[in-house]
């Protein structure tokens, strides 16, 4: 990472932009931003992170491609010590070192947080991450032999509808699929959103 590195990319590139418009929706991904997007996490976010037992890592390569991995432990794995800050151990693996190496060249992240069931939840966060090999943090960790601390940019909440009852084994009954009509969101239907949803009148 270098120090002239941008803390998150652009929240709506070109293509996004051309996409939106092509779908009426850059009302409703402006609205987006306006109402749901953050720069810190806030108390409950971060209660959230430290409760889960896994998440999915993005991160970028010198050569700018994308990878993305699995990182699981027990409920407490992942740490927020404050708004702008998550620590998560690199435990022991298949030597590759590829997300810490991509953490090293480029210190670009993406994380995706998922709870399943009942409850469910999404959030997402954008920033840049460090890896670091210090006692003083590595050994605040019960193993590891190197910590990530990753610097928040951006988080925001996804609506999970999506997401199936793992626990269940049950699929979302928002999921399209023959002879099934999904419902819609509850929140197309507020004030927020209802008067920017694609199709609808300014």
């Amino acid at each position: 990472m270098t120090d002239d590195q941008p803390a998150a990319g652009k929240l709506y590139p070109l293509g996004a932009r051309q996409l939106q418009d092509q779908f009426d929706a850059r009302r409703l991904a402006d609205r987006m931003a306006e109402v749901i997007m953050a720069e810190e996490l806030d108390e409950r976010q971060r209660r959230f992170i430290e409760e889960q037992s896994f998440f999915h890592l993005a991160t970028v390569d010198s050569d700018g491609f994308p990878d993305v991995s699995y990182k699981g432990g027990a409920p407490g794995f992942v740490r927020c010590p404050d708004s702008k800050t998550i620590h998560y151990p690199n435990y022991d693996g298949n030597g590759m070192y590829r997300s810490l190496g991509n953490i090293v060249d480029t210190g670009r992240v993406a994380l995706l947080f998922s709870r399943f069931g009942a409850r469910a939840t999404r959030m997402r966060i954008h920033g840049t991450a460090i890896v670091r090999t210090d006692p003083e943090v590595v050994d605040t960790f019960p193993s590891g032999d190197a910590v990530v601390e990753i610097t928040v940019a951006r988080v925001f909440p996804n609506c999970p509808r999506y997401l199936h009852d793992l626990e269940a084994g049950t699929l979302s009954p928002s999921a399209p699929r023959p002879g099934h009509e999904p419902p819609e969101p509850d929140w197309k239907d507020t004030d927020q959103f209802r008067h920017v949803l694609p199709g609808t009148d300014c």
